[in-house]
């Protein structure tokens, strides 16, 4: 029960770790754990997930740590066999901005987590805060599956989000390194580089997609297209203009990737391509409305 409590805590993030802003009970823990350290005795968490910091979003951040200080304390925990040194949990970029900020200390709260749990709480309190790029979510995700065994089920409880959410986000690190630099470096969204998965030229396709400023849709419809084409008697297939022109119509209609193959007979088939479980939901919810 206690570990359920944990998970559930976690999944709603730091605030429920030292309980409920504005109760007198949260104001005690704080002022218990919460202490000022020298600058200096702080060190980066080599686990953290987030290992970008760009200069921009560095500098708005010292320019509102200089007007009005530090406002949420950094959460870090104790090193071992140290003295005075802590080890960040959560609150790198605020320690990073504060240097630049010419801070001599820092508010800390200091917290006794295992590796295990310390790595969780990086993993959520960055989350929440859309501070993780999908690709460094995605490797965080993988982290805590390969050292501590997790499913993805059960990761999900504990970060807070969907199980398709979490399956979805480790999918992006089947993509090739090509296209992972374009999702590191904020050209490919989450949702273009999901669409890239099963295409079986993902690098090509990313390249035309950033040069092309394509939206999702357009990824999604381009992916679909890049497939190999099917072969009929040792010849490549052609369809009439008439089917090319039915299938963008419920391509445009669906916001999916839609083909349609004729029989001889006058029987076929149509096939809807979705690039993730959310989309499959979405089309299952379609097809129930009466």
């Amino acid at each position: 029960m206690a570990e359920e409590g944990a998970r559930r805590a976690l999944g709603r993030g730091l605030a429920a770790l030292i309980g409920d802003v504005g109760t007198e009970a949260a104001a005690l823990e704080r002022a218990r754990s919460q202490r000022r350290v020298p600058i200096e005795f702080l060190r980066a968490n080599p686990r953290n997930p987030r290992k970008s910091f760009t200069e921009s979003d560095l500098a708005e951040l010292t320019a509102s740590i200089r007007e009005k200080g530090i406002v949420q304390p950094i959460l870090v925990r104790r090193v071992p066999g140290a003295a005075e040194a802590y080890e960040i949990i959560a609150g790198e970029r605020r320690w990073r901005a504060a240097q630049q900020a010419g801070l001599h200390e820092v508010p800390v709260l200091i917290h006794d987590a295992s590796d295990k749990e310390a790595l969780e709480l990086a993993i959520v309190e960055n989350v929440q805060r859309a501070d993780l790029n999908p690709l460094e979510e995605a490797f965080g995700y993988q982290q805590l599956i390969a050292e501590f065994g997790y499913s993805q089920a059960a990761l999900a409880d504990v970060i807070g989000k969907s199980r398709p959410h979490v399956a979805n986000t480790l999918r992006l690190l089947k993509l090739p390194p090509a296209v992972l630099d374009y999702i590191r470096d904020g050209r490919l969204s989450a949702g273009h580089a999901r669409a890239l998965v099963n295409a079986d030229d993902p690098e090509g396709a990313a390249r035309r997609i950033v040069e092309g400023g394509m939206t999702v849709r357009d990824a999604e419809s381009l992916a679909a297209q890049t497939g190999r084409p099917r072969r009929t008697g040792g010849r490549r297939s052609t369809k009439d203009a008439d089917t090319l022109a039915l299938e963008k119509v419920l391509s445009d209609g669906l916001g999916l990737a839609v083909t349609i193959a004729h029989r001889k007979n006058g029987s076929g088939e149509v096939r809807v391509r979705y690039a993730d479980i959310e989309q499959l939901d979405e089309i299952t919810r379609r097809l129930q409305v009466s």
